[in-house]
């Protein structure tokens, strides 16, 4: 029976403690949004092997940062 009044006297400040490690991360996100430097105006694609030239540049509305789709057809 004491453990369980233990267990439930833990319980709020456990909740406390996940409230205020929240909040503190969000405060984090804020604060480092202005220092976020600007989204580039255009990307270029990489080829594979040895150099590996450019050979796709995207830019404005066309970024595909991250995505392995074939380019568009003509």
């Amino acid at each position: 029976m004491f453990a369980l009044q233990v267990w439930h006297a833990m319980r709020p400040q456990r909740i406390d403690d996940m409230i205020a490690a929240l909040q503190q991360r969000e405060a984090e996100q804020e604060c480092g949004r202005p220092r976020r430097p600007a989204e580039p105006e255009w990307l270029v694609d990489l080829g594979i092997g040895d150099g590996r030239p450019p050979i796709e540049v995207h830019a404005g509305s066309r970024l595909r940062r991250g995505q392995t789709t074939p380019p568009d057809e003509p």
